[in-house]
């Protein structure tokens, strides 16, 4: 580690604001401090001339020279926000880092040397500084009159040939394709666009409206993945994009309406802990999730008042500082979720991914004095003071939150990472999207353990897992909701795939509890069925539960153990219900399960009984509270109502 770059205090934070912030004690103080305290501490990695951040720990696959520079542009976009947001104000001299290293890392890219930044090729070659790139070039258009206006015309020259090479390869066909367009835009903005910035631009923002499904929501390419990425992707740098260049017509006419509807439902995805829902890949970007908040509050275009924004973005900022995230050793961001996590990670996943956090920072962007960050907090959804149900049809997604205990749930019967051309054998199950439920206090268990929250058939002792999920429907009313879909169960050793068999979920939710009512068409003769409920820790103030209604051997469910645990707990349990084998044909399977924080909840015995079923088509349950009545109906189309008692 370079002499000349003195080691960093541990993250000092001001004292807690509970005044102005009741809910979390932070301000904008210490949203500033903490984004000065991880640059720094990541600077002490730099290269001699600071165009690498070699951070400590497993390689990515990219190899350890990418993860350098994306070392270098993942702090740049922090410091970026932190300046900008500032008027230039640079209290540590971040930009003058910055600078020497953009210097350094183009004077000869792609050679094998101590500070040269490798080449931006097609994705599937070297793809990863292609991502890198847009960091660069938006934290370059950021800082503009404090960094780039003030380089050598030479180095502004190198910059942007290394930066042309995103605009002229061939991106991942998904999000990547705005890597691009964020270069373009930059390039643009210092005056040096031409036919190929702006096919660039034509391109991205061109591919992003077809992959715009409603609800404010965008899948990540042409298949039906859902996930983070929408908010600090998506989102984010289409409407920076315009925001940046003053173009109010997109911003007012498309891309805002587009994040006001996406806030309305993932408002509901934090938890009253502040925390995300556990769901998708790229996890370790954390309080990333907060990004599209910050967004909104930054543009005018969200529905959530200042006070309720704050306490989001800060809620999720300070659950993952107090629970980890940061290496108290050297204050780095350590890959994972609470601290270390090696289930979250991903092949690509390297030392410095985790600093894709910084785009929660763009809430620095908005002035000190805006409301944002001088209103007193209010409460987030999940915790003011009424149980919420909220269906999102198009991504197929059913978001239930308790205000009793703060969780939030996400039902997923629409997402899954497989693109269009790919098939359904199991080896493409990933159980960051292939459970049917995901929450702000529970994860996945691993694909080694026995799964959570996961309908499966067994024949010959091999259980099916998920992989294409294929949505049937979603709705909500007054304090209910219901969501709907099916698929073909891969199997993972023998025949991949059962010729006609078909499994169909409904998820209904009222309060904590929730009715998962599957229909199991094809069953071939002996085999089994297997629903699991949420997986917990032993030292976790958590309960799950699960009973049987209809269909099951026992209507008391088993416990199965998880040793490897989950990103929340080293070891779990959870429990699961069993069929008996099945004669062939068709299976209509009912249960209860709840996920609660609240003291020793009440039997699922005691919550609703079946009224009955009818030739596996239509299941009535009714709910004992107020005697009303939920009738599921599979034919012709599934269908789900409430009937008044």
């Amino acid at each position: 580690m370079p002499p000349h770059v003195p080691p960093p205090p541990r993250l000092h934070l001001p004292p807690d604001d509970r005044e102005t912030s009741p809910y979390t004690g932070f301000t904008r103080a210490h949203w500033e401090a903490v984004t000065d305290g991880l640059v720094r501490a990541a600077w002490r990695w730099a290269t001699p001339g600071g165009a690498l951040l070699d951070l400590p720990g497993r390689p990515s696959v990219s190899g350890v020279r990418s993860d350098g520079l994306e070392g270098y542009a993942r702090t740049f976009l922090a410091a970026a926000f932190r300046v900008a947001g500032a008027g230039g104000e640079d209290p540590y001299g971040l930009l003058g880092r910055y600078a020497d290293g953009l210097a350094a890392g183009t004077r000869t890219p792609g050679r094998d040397d101590a500070e040269s930044w490798p080449l931006v090729l097609d994705h599937h070659v070297q793809g990863q500084p292609m991502v890198e790139s847009a960091s660069v070039a938006l934290g370059l258009r950021l800082t503009r009159p404090w960094l780039w206006d003030r380089l050598d015309d030479a180095v502004r020259d190198r910059a942007e040939a290394w930066l042309r090479g995103a605009l002229r390869h061939t991106p991942a066909p998904n999000n990547w394709y705005l890597f691009p367009l964020t270069v373009a835009g930059f390039l643009e903005s210092v005056g040096r666009g031409d036919a190929e910035t702006a096919r660039a631009v034509e391109r991205g923002l061109g591919l992003l409206e077809s992959w715009y499904r409603g609800d404010g929501w965008y899948a990540d390419g042409d298949g039906r993945a859902f996930d983070h990425y929408n908010g600090w992707a998506l989102h984010l740098y289409p409407v920076l994009h315009a925001h940046l260049a003053g173009d109010n017509g997109l911003l007012d006419d498309v891309y805002g309406p587009r994040l006001r509807a996406h806030l309305e439902g993932l408002s509901l995805l934090f938890g009253g802990d502040g925390a995300p829902v556990h769901f998708g890949r790229s996890l370790a970007y954390r309080f990333a999730a907060g990004a599209a908040v910050g967004l909104g509050a930054l543009t005018g275009h969200t529905p959530l008042a200042p006070g309720v924004s704050r306490r989001l973005l800060s809620g999720c900022l300070r659950y993952f500082l107090d629970r980890g995230a940061v290496d108290a050793r050297d204050g780095l961001l350590t890959p994972g979720w609470h601290g270390p996590h090696e289930p979250t990670l991903q092949s690509y996943s390297g030392p410095a991914s985790p600093y894709w956090a910084s785009k929660a920072f763009v809430a620095l962007l908005v002035p000190a004095d805006d409301p944002l960050w001088t209103v007193r907090e209010e409460a987030a959804p999940a915790e003011d003071g009424a149980d919420r149900v909220r269906a999102l049809p198009a991504p197929g997604l059913l978001v239930q939150t308790t205000a009793a205990d703060g969780i939030a749930r996400l039902h997923n019967h629409g997402s899954d990472p497989l693109r269009p051309f790919e098939g359904e054998s199991a080896n493409r199950h990933d159980v960051l999207y292939g459970r049917l439920a995901y929450s702000t206090r529970t994860g996945p268990t691993s694909a080694a353990n026995a799964p959570d929250n996961h309908l499966s058939v067994e024949l010959d002792g091999v259980a099916s897992v998920r992989c294409r999920v294929r949505p049937l429907g979603a709705g909500h009313g007054d304090g209910w909701g219901w969501a709907a879909s099916w698929h073909r169960p891969a199997f993972p050793s023998g025949a991949p795939m059962v010729p006609g068999l078909r499994v169909e979920h409904v998820t209904v939710v009222r309060g904590r509890y929730e009715l998962r009512v599957h229909r199991v068409t094809g069953l071939p003769r002996g085999a089994r069925a297997h629903l699991s409920g949420w997986a917990t820790g032993p030292d976790e103030a958590l309960a799950s539960q699960l009973y049987g209604l209809h269909g099951w051997a026992d209507p008391d469910a088993a416990e199965l153990r998880a040793p490897q645990g989950t990103a929340y707990t080293r070891w779990a349990t959870l429990p699961r219900l069993a069929t008996g084998p099945s004669d062939g044909g068709t299976a209509l399977l009912v249960a209860l399960a709840s996920l609660t924080a609240v003291p020793d909840p009440a039997p699922l015995a005691e919550a609703a009984v079946l009224d009955g079923t009818d030739d596996g088509d239509t299941v009535e349950v009714r709910w004992r509270d107020d005697g009303s009545l939920t009738r599921i109906s599979f034919t012709p189309s599934v269908a789900v109502t409430r009937l008044a008692p």
